[in-house]
């Protein structure tokens, strides 16, 4: 019956043996980068933008249900320098403080010199007058420059003006 005490110390020598074998096998590079993959640096983009919403027809299917449709139209400067169509969903009453909405929005154009378009998934609740929102990029739907990007966008409303801050990542090799 093997020694189970001695078990934690093999595990370590077979550790360290591989760790030898790597670096003989690839004496160039470090044991420690061929055991981890370097970060993806976060990128920051921000501006302002322009939106509109048109109201769409109301869709039979939700039994009466109060849930509004509009179609999206953006238009983003500054880092970001693009446009965007989209469709939004919404219920609720906005003036008692309580509501909800989704939307999908494509965006077009260029980002910190990136060229291609990528989809923006939004998530809004707003609860006794507290929003919360979360609009992020849906995943694989980068193309062109823009393919693999990830993200988060905050959109900041003040008193006649809505603008943006992204923090975003793109794979190595559009870096």
């Amino acid at each position: 019956m093997p020694n189970s005490r001695l078990a934690p110390k093999r595990n370590l020598i077979l550790c360290a043996c591989l760790c030898l074998f790597l670096q003989a096998a690839h004496p160039q590079a470090p044991a420690s980068k061929l055991l981890r993959k370097d970060p993806v640096m976060t990128r920051h983009a921000e501006g302002t933008f322009a939106a509109k919403t048109t109201p769409l027809p109301p869709d039979d299917s939700t039994g009466g249900a109060a849930i509004g449709r509009y179609a999206l139209s953006k238009q983003y400067q500054g880092d970001l320098d693009a446009t965007s169509k989209g469709e939004m969903l919404g219920s609720g009453d906005p003036s008692k403080g309580s509501a909800g909405y989704v939307a999908i929005e494509h965006v077009t154009g260029t980002l910190n010199g990136h060229a291609g378009s990528f989809a923006l998934q939004h998530l809004g609740v707003m609860d006794q007058g507290k929003l919360q929102l979360t609009v992020s990029v849906v995943p694989g739907s980068g193309s062109g420059a823009l393919a693999g990007i990830s993200g988060t966008m905050t959109i900041v409303h003040a008193p006649g003006k809505l603008s943006y801050t992204f923090d975003y990542t793109l794979p190595e090799a559009q870096q």
